[in-house]
């Protein structure tokens, strides 16, 4: 029996985000003909993750659709996996530990950014220095890859005055950026990503926003990667043979 593919999404009171989520199930499906793929949410959307394990009777695998390790990951799944399941799973990494950075630039190229602009990547903000650690890292590749300056600012910490947002576009201006660009490191446009549009639009005029990550093929490709390769280790292993 082929093992279930369980998505975990954090969940949203706006429906942009249950709407992105439900998207990229079904583009995770037709990328892997064949499997069973399911859609449960930690909070504030239905289905939980709760009633879709305990809904799988066969082996799971759970691909966490969490852009940065924390709370949720480290804390809460666990937690419910361990209460809920009925059969053999295996939970995955989250699938920011993929490189996403085709999908960032993508984007990006898709809004019409152009050579001379700095970009600022914009995330959640989390108290979990891996999650800081992991967006960080993102911006690093970003600014390699495209060969301009990038600065992190998180959307939960703007601070006064946005502050932290006024200070990430001086330094890109020091830099030499002659535009802005924001680059949303989010799974869906939402009030978060908004609060950073809204404050950017009180620090610059000519600011050029991407889109967020959604159902790109570099976000895709990462949860069948994880659900291939956690269907070739124990416990779920001896399925393979019956594929």
């Amino acid at each position: 029996m082929t093992p279930t593919l369980l998505l975990v999404a954090h969940g949203s009171r706006d429906p942009r985000f249950g709407d992105t989520a439900r998207r990229v199930r079904s583009a995770v499906a037709r990328r892997l003909p064949g499997v069973s793929v399911r859609l449960g949410f930690l909070d504030l959307d239905t289905p939980s993750v709760a009633d879709e394990l305990a809904s799988v009777a066969g082996h799971c695998v759970v691909v966490p659709l969490l852009l940065a390790p924390g709370y949720h990951s480290n804390v809460d799944l666990p937690a419910l996996v361990d209460e809920h399941r009925r059969g053999s799973v295996v939970t995955t990494d989250v699938v920011g530990a993929y490189r996403l950075t085709d999908a960032l630039a993508d984007r990006l190229d898709e809004a019409g950014t152009q050579p001379g602009d700095g970009i600022v990547v914009t995330a959640v903000g989390s108290t979990n220095p891996a999650a800081a650690q992991v967006v960080r890292r993102r911006a690093i590749e970003l600014s390699t890859r495209l060969h301009r300056p990038v600065e992190v600012v998180f959307a939960t910490r703007l601070g006064p005055d946005d502050i932290m947002l006024r200070n990430a576009i001086r330094r890109l201006r020091t830099a030499g950026a002659h535009r802005i660009a924001l680059s949303p490191y989010f799974l869906s446009a939402g009030l978060l990503t908004e609060r950073v549009e809204i404050a950017l639009d009180r620090v610059v005029s000519d600011a050029v926003v991407a889109g967020p990550i959604g159902t790109h093929p570099a976000l895709v490709d990462a949860v069948a990667d994880s659900y291939r390769s956690a269907v070739t280790r124990p416990p779920l292993a001896p399925v393979i043979s019956q594929f």
